[in-house]
């Protein structure tokens, strides 16, 4: 490595480490600051503050008391100011001192991580940002690191800087390792943010940099540009940063997307100069990733998780660096499981990690799920991948039951990403986030010996070099079980020396008891690591083992056996291994609404815990619902996410690696409201009248009241000049309107107002402003009072008042409200029109806004004073907020309101009002309440109990709503009401029939529900009918169901059906009349039922005749049987003709079929199965006509259509053919041939057929006109199945050439020379005897004969005369035959158009010789001939440039052997007429 890249790594790790350094002890500084602030709520465990008691002082003790705590003050102010310069100066020594330490030995601490490790791009050196001058040059370069080399591509702004843009503007360079970005003649319009990104498979970094372009002005004063940075840096920790919309108490789920948002106020807002952020998650620092993307601007910070899991559960923390020091807000995110994938089955693991990374070898561990209602896990599945690959591999056969797993046989070198799922009885978890790559690596002791000599020199020694020539290595040494539990042993050993100076692998070998016969337990893998775990080892055994070294040289000696050793039980005795113990006593106490602070006492046998779970459940429901999901290590929690005005019992579990502990102890139950503290300041003290020697005060209430109700208001007075306070009302008063008597007229006072309730007394108001003591005299009315508001809905409210004390000189008579937005002094008039109520619904709110209101009251004189404003309020509905539901009890009738509130807490009341006026003691209602809920029922309702009707929940945030009960409303819950009173049963079904199956008939009714005290009556014609013989009744009480059976259904049981029952005091009646037409259908049923029961007793047919149609396009006939026996006889018929089929039917398999191949019309017909034994019998006929026939042909078309192949070309004598190959083609198919779009009729031009594997259309002699697009159409019942074929172009022209070439061979073939009849194969004859040899020919024109004994042509002479009479018999006499006229003779019988040549045998014996038997071989056929070389065919042949793929013979064939003259025409007997024989194909491809 060059020197500079030396000196800059150098430089660069002490800036990096020191940074490091610095933010860790930051992040250690703040804890203690974090601890404080996250566990405010262990003061709710601490007795509630009890109010004092408030002594009186005298004038004296008053004056000396302001004296010395002014003095004091004063003294107590310079003491803490020079202590805090003091504090400040220590704490910064102190500081900088562990600050130097620490850095110091992290410099020491050598890097242990490889560096052939993978890892992604990380920039040793930054960007710096430049201000330069305009026309000059600028060079930005940083230098990066990352395994594989990343790859930097440089930006200006969001825009890629190409240098091919502007040729000579851009230079991009890369030497070394520091990449750089050179710009020349820069010029203001290259100002911007550059950035440099740089990207490897493992992830990608960025680094930033401003260039500031500058101009000299005329005056040589700088001229800084819109936006442009000032030349003096400004750091982000001198902004000052104030956090605005924090992020609350976050929850989701696995899967989910979730962002952590925090609004920011900062100054000076500069766009280039973001303030600098950290987030923490459990006080550790994050970094963005891709579960984590990490955002900041002026505005706002946020961190975004893209894909929630478990494993980001956990407190999160911002922290952003201030001129005043640091600004921090934490909050807790929950991550719930998925929904898993089988129900039933348990979460997913988490933190899922890989350590003692070996060449082969990696120990997995993980953190078990936390289950409530699943089932216990039973072990974890580990898989595994390698980095850059989608397919995982699984690492364990079976289950492992521990939370860690030793993973071998890896590659050395490659990188890994691992996960774990978790399996109980239901089913497997879903997987948990893979692990973090790791890279299988040697990391045992370096071989390499590093001595200093004096501290200049080094002497490097390699291990290697100290062996020698040593090649067989030493045994392993230290042999140990590093892990025991009860699924495997895990064997480490260090390495040997000397290793023999090449790699090495191990061989394990084991030996049960105390046997000496050693046996390898790794006999097909080869170990490279010293770690290994021992699958299958017996329980209750003991084994030794020992390892060999083994290298290319050979293996070493064994090492020292292990003593003996056994897998670990973790249900025996010894309890200092396996699962915690319980928890111990678990205190739950209050902390906010939705939020308790539950602690524990930690179990008295941890064993190496992880962490705790903790469970809720509210009292009763002994349902337990998880609080976290991945576990807490400290033995306090806060629960959020709870409901209040429920109460809970929590219990913890604790964790480790062999699952969960016992459950601890329920907690006591626990009432979620927010913890007690005194309430905040009154305010708003406002003067509501005044008769001169009094004043009446009244204040609103405090914005906090502490989680209790508010108990007593303390007030305060003093004179406008003077600073004595004194005490109003020694007396507490619960109501906030007080009134100060024994004042002085003509005196401004000033008043003070305190609220205590159960916690304590609460902190002064400020004091109000001077209210002058003077009696009122005007004749309008004074201010209200009392604001109060309820119904707050998104969009609307209620607000109500009370009426002003001073009504002026009248009474008062209505009143105006107006509103307006809160900061707003414009006042909007509510009501046009005033109203005489102290209650009014305001709607036409925006949601989200806050809103204050006033109002003024009106008598006779007019408008008075306007009120105070109105404490502000939110138009926002509560969370799970509710409407008043106007019901009648189903059960007793009565006519009730019902609410249910969405919060409540242990003191709330319901307030129900009628006209917004409180329903104390009332005879025409009734008020219920029970836990949530309150009900108001009324007694007698009528006309009277019409209104509108609130209620409202004390205690709470404006939990309340109302309803307007109208005429129309009362008038429907009436008519419920009276229907419930008087009952009637309610009937779900009413009086029926059904036919069953032995033809018994049943009549039935189903009641909506019935009691078991029910009672009812069946009427058959007006009389009774009960349970006797022949009739059944009964009832289900669960089912609702009433039922009368006649076995025997006749003609007498016609007529009315009735059913009277009584069930408490509901009635019901509900009849059936069965007579006429219906009820002769309903006979008629029963009776066919009756015989089917019948039928059924011996062999039947559970399913008759149907069809259906093979893949081979064959007809199957099937039918089901039942009720078989072996003796049981089946037979087919058709026309009542008994069909034998090869195989005889089998009636055990349950059903039988009778195939009809290639069917046809010819296959119509009554087809019979019948069926037969001892029992009895049964027949199911089917008939094959009509619609049936249709049916099946359409099948057949719906399979040979999907069979359909393409059109081929098939050339013929007559013309050319298409052709169409399917699994089975019939003329009854609905089959079309179409010429372009014109449909074809079968004629003599265009003739249309098939075969059984075929359908065909010929053209026949074809001219221009058949050119053309043709399309074969087969339809079934549904759709359509067609093929096309283009018979234009050069396929027509190819196709007629053929057509030519083939009707002219046809013609050939036709009228050329051939033997008709005559002559025989093989002739015997004794000598001198005569032999005639005669035939008949044929030929158009007459042919040619000639006669030929062996290959010689004959002359006809005295003893061999050859005639040919007629043009058609040929004979050959020989005369006196002797020996040598045996021999081969043959006669050639050609013209113009061909021939052929037969032989004859001819054998002859001497007289008393035995007759030669003769040889019976294969009789020979005629031998076609060509036609002679001189005659012309009428038909001209086609040209040569027209090639068939029928190859044809070539024009001359020469004979094998030659003729000894050449005159004689008769070609040899191998050569073939050039004319094609019959049963040639056509040039047209073959089916395929």
């Amino acid at each position: 490595m060059p020197t500079y890249q030396q000196k800059q790594k150098h430089v660069q790790h002490r800036f990096l480490s020191s940074k490091k350094v610095l933010q860790q002890h930051t992040v250690r500084k703040s804890k203690s600051v974090k601890n404080k602030e996250a566990q405010p709520t262990e003061v709710m465990a601490e007795p509630a503050y009890t109010v004092p008691a408030f002594r009186e002082r005298s004038t004296e003790e008053n004056q000396e008391y302001r004296r010395a705590a002014a003095f004091l003050g004063r003294e107590l102010h310079e003491l803490q100011y020079q202590l805090n310069q003091i504090k400040v100066a220590t704490h910064a020594q102190v500081e900088n001192i562990a600050l130097t330490r620490e850095v110091e030995k992290r410099m020491s601490v050598k890097k242990q991580t490889p560096e052939m490790m993978d890892k992604a791009p990380d920039f040793l050196v930054n960007l710096r940002s430049h201000t330069i001058w305009e026309k000059s040059t600028v060079k930005l370069f940083c230098t990066v690191q990352g395994k594989p080399a990343p790859i930097v591509q440089w930006y200006k702004g969001e825009k890629v800087v190409n240098p091919l843009d502007i040729p000579g503007k851009y230079k991009i360079e890369n030497k070394y390792g520091v990449h750089a970005l050179i710009i020349s003649r820069c010029t203001v319009g290259d100002t911007a943010l550059y950035s440099a990104v740089a990207t490897n498979p493992h992830g990608k970094a960025t680094s930033k940099a401003t260039v500031t372009v500058k101009r000299m002005s005329a005056t040589g004063d700088l001229s800084w540009l819109p936006g442009s940075v000032p030349i003096t840096p400004t750091h982000a920790s001198k902004l000052d940063v104030t956090l605005l919309d924090k992020f609350g108490v976050t929850f989701g789920a696995e899967g989910e997307t979730c962002k952590l948002v925090c609004t920011l106020n900062v100054v000076p807002d500069l766009p280039n100069l973001p303030p600098e952020v950290m987030w923490f998650k459990d006080d550790t620092l994050l970094a963005p990733c891709k579960w984590l993307e990490m955002a900041v601007s002026g505005s706002a910070a946020s961190l975004t998780f893209p894909h929630l899991n478990k494993d980001d559960e956990g407190l999160y923390t911002l922290r952003i660096w201030t001129k005043d020091g640091t600004a921090e807000h934490s909050a807790y995110l929950f991550v719930r499981d998925a929904v898993p994938n089988v129900a039933g089955s348990p979460g997913a693991p988490m933190d899922v990690k890989a350590t003692d990374v070996n060449k082969d070898y990696v120990l997995v561990t993980w953190k078990p799920p936390n289950i409530t209602t699943e089932a216990a896990i039973k072990g974890y599945f580990v898989d595994r991948r390698e980095v850059g690959s989608s397919d995982w591999k699984q690492c364990n056969d079976s289950p492992v039951n521990v939370c860690k797993y030793p993973v071998h046989g890896l590659k050395v070198g490659h990188s890994y990403h691992f996960r774990v799922r978790a399996v109980n009885s239901s089913g497997i978890s879903r997987p948990s986030r893979r692990s973090d790559g790791v890279t299988t690596l040697d990391v045992t002791e370096s071989k390499i010996e590093v001595i200093k000599i004096e501290g200049k020199y080094d002497i490097v020694i390699r291990q290697d070099d100290l062996e020698g020539y040593v090649t067989l290595p030493g045994p392993p040494i230290e042999l140990h079980a590093s892990e025991i539990n009860k699924s495997y042993i895990v064997l480490s050993w260090k390495p040997p020396k000397p290793c023999g100076c090449a790699p090495l692998w191990y061989l394990i070998e084991k030996v049960l008891g105390d046997s000496s016969h050693w046996e390898r337990v790794n006999p097909s893998v080869q170990l490279h690591s010293p770690r290994y775990p021992v699958f299958g080892l017996e329980d209750g055994k003991r084994y030794r083992f020992r390892v060999t070294a083994v290298n290319k040289h050979g293996s070493s000696d064994a090492s020292e056996p292990l003593d003996f050793i056994q897998k670990m039980n973790l249900h025996g005795t010894e309890k200092a291994v396996g699962v915690p113990s319980a928890p111990g006593r678990v205190v739950a106490s209050r902390n906010t609404k939705t939020s308790a602070f539950v602690q524990w006492d930690p179990p008295k046998h941890p064993n190496n815990l992880m962490g705790y779970y903790i469970d809720a459940s509210v009292v009763g429901s002994k349902t337990w619902t998880p609080c976290n999901h991945r576990p807490f290590k400290h033995t306090r929690f806060v629960v959020h996410g709870l409901v209040q005005g429920e109460t809970y019992v929590f219990r913890v579990q604790a964790v480790n690696t062999y699952g969960l502990s016992d459950e601890s102890q329920e907690s006591d139950p626990l009432f979620i409201d927010a913890a007690l503290s005194a309430p905040s300041v009154p305010y708003g003290i406002s003067l509501l009248n005044c008769d001169g020697s009094s004043m009446t005060i009244g204040w609103k209430q405090p914005k906090n009241t502490g989680g209790t109700k508010i108990t007593a208001y303390y007030v305060d007075k003093r004179e406008a000049e003077s600073l004595k306070w004194s005490e109003v009302n020694p007396t507490p008063t619960k109501e906030r309107i007080y009134k100060v008597e024994n004042l002085t007229t003509g005196k401004y006072y000033e008043f003070k107002v305190q609220a205590g309730n159960l916690a304590g007394v609460g902190v002064p108001s400020e004091p109000s402003r001077p209210f002058l003591c003077e009696a009122w005299m005007m004749a309008l009315p004074g201010p209200v009072y009392d604001f109060k508001f309820s119904e707050v809905r998104d969009n609307s409210l209620v607000v109500q008042w009370k009426a002003p004390l001073y009504t002026g000189q009248s009474a008062v008579t209505s009143y105006y409200l107006e509103r307006a937005k809160k900061g707003s002094s414009e006042f909007v008039a509510v009501n046009e029109e005033p109203i005489n109520h102290r209650f009014m619904k305001v709607t036409g709110l925006e949601k989200g806004e806050r809103y204050v209101f006033r109002v003024r009251a009106v008598n006779a004189e007019g408008i008075g004073m306007a009120s105070d404003i109105s404490q502000s309020v939110v138009a926002k509905a509560l969370t799970g907020m509710k409407e008043i539901e106007c019901g009648v009890d189903a059960e007793t009738g009565d006519v009730f309101l019902s609410f249910e509130a969405c919060e409540i807490s242990q003191t709330s009341k319901f307030v129900w009002s009628k006209s917004y006026k409180e329903i104390t003691q009332s005879e025409r209602v009734t008020i219920s309440t029970q836990g949530r809920q309150s009900k108001l029922t009324f007694t007698n309702p009528d006309e009277m109990d019409l209104g509108i009707y609130s209620v409202a929940v004390t205690d709470t945030d404006r939990v309340s709503s109302s309803h307007t009960l109208t005429e129309e409303d009362m008038k429907k819950m009436l008519e419920l009401s009276y229907n419930i009173k008087n009952p009637v049963v309610p009937l779900k079904t009413v009086l029926n029939y059904e036919i069953l199956e032995k033809g018994h008939v049943r009549f039935w009714l189903q009641a909506q529900k019935m009691s078991s005290a029910v009672s009812y009556r069946f009427i058959v014609n007006d009389k009774a009918v009960t349970s006797g013989e022949g009739t059944k009744i009964s009832h289900d009480v669960s089912t609702g169901v009433i039922q009368m059976t006649v076995d025997h259904f006749t003609k007498a049981n016609e007529g009315t059906y009735t059913v009277q029952l009584t069930d408490g005091k509901a009635k019901a009646q509900t009849s059936l009349v069965l007579v006429g037409d219906v009820f002769k259908a309903a006979l008629k049923e029963a009776e066919f039922q009756r015989k089917e029961h019948i039928r059924k007793q011996g062999p039947h047919f559970s399913e008759y005749l149907s069809f259906y149609v093979a893949d081979d396009c064959t007809v199957m006939l099937t039918c089901k049987l039942a009720n078989v026996k072996k003796e049981t006889a089946f037979h087919w018929y058709k026309e009542e003709e008994e069909i034998v089929l090869d195989v005889a039917p089998n009636v055990m398999s349950g059903s039988c079929t009778l195939p009809i191949p290639m069917f046809s019309r010819k296959d119509q017909g009554i087809y019979k199965a019948t069926l037969s034994d001892d029992r009895g019998k049964d027949t199911s006929v089917y008939e094959i006509f009509g619609k049936v026939f249709e049916d099946i042909i359409n099948a057949i078309a719906q399979v040979s259509g999907s069979s359909m192949q393409d059109l081929v070309l098939q050339c013929t004598p007559e013309g050319i053919r298409l052709q169409c190959y399917m699994k089975y083609y019939t003329e009854e198919m609905k089959t079309h041939w179409f010429h372009k779009e014109s449909k074809i009729a079968s004629s003599e031009k265009m003739r249309i057929g098939g075969t059984a594997e075929m359908a065909w259309m010929q053209i026949c002699e074809p001219t221009d006109r058949e050119k053309g697009q043709y399309t074969i159409e087969i339809q079934d019942a549904t759709k359509s199945y067609s093929r096309s074929f283009d018979l234009s172009g050069q396929a027509y022209t190819d196709a007629y050439a053929e057509f030519q070439r083939l009707k002219a061979a046809a013609f050939a073939e036709k009228n050329r020379g051939r033997v008709v009849g005559g002559l025989p194969d093989v002739v015997t004859i004794m000598e001198k005897k005569s032999l005639s040899l005669t035939c008949t020919v044929w030929g158009d024109p007459s042919p040619e004969v000639t006669w030929f004994k062996n290959e010689q042509e004959v002359v006809s002479d005295a003893h061999n005369k050859i005639t040919f009479e007629g043009g058609r018999f040929a004979s050959l006499t020989i005369n006196t035959v002797t020996v040598e006229d045996s021999g081969k003779y043959s006669i050639n019988v050609r013209n113009k158009y061909g021939g052929e040549f037969v032989e004859i045998t001819v054998s002859v014996y001497k007289q008393g010789e035995d007759i030669p038997e003769p040889k019976l071989g294969q009789m020979s056929k005629p031998k076609a001939t060509p036609p002679p070389a001189s005659m012309k065919s009428p038909t001209p042949t086609p040209p040569p440039s027209i090639k068939s793929p029928t190859p044809t013979p070539p024009p001359s064939v020469k004979s094998p052997t030659p003729s000894p003259a050449p005159k004689s025409p008769t070609p040899p007997r191998s050569a073939k007429s050039p004319t094609p024989p019959r049963f040639v194909k056509s040039p047209t491809p073959p089916r395929k």
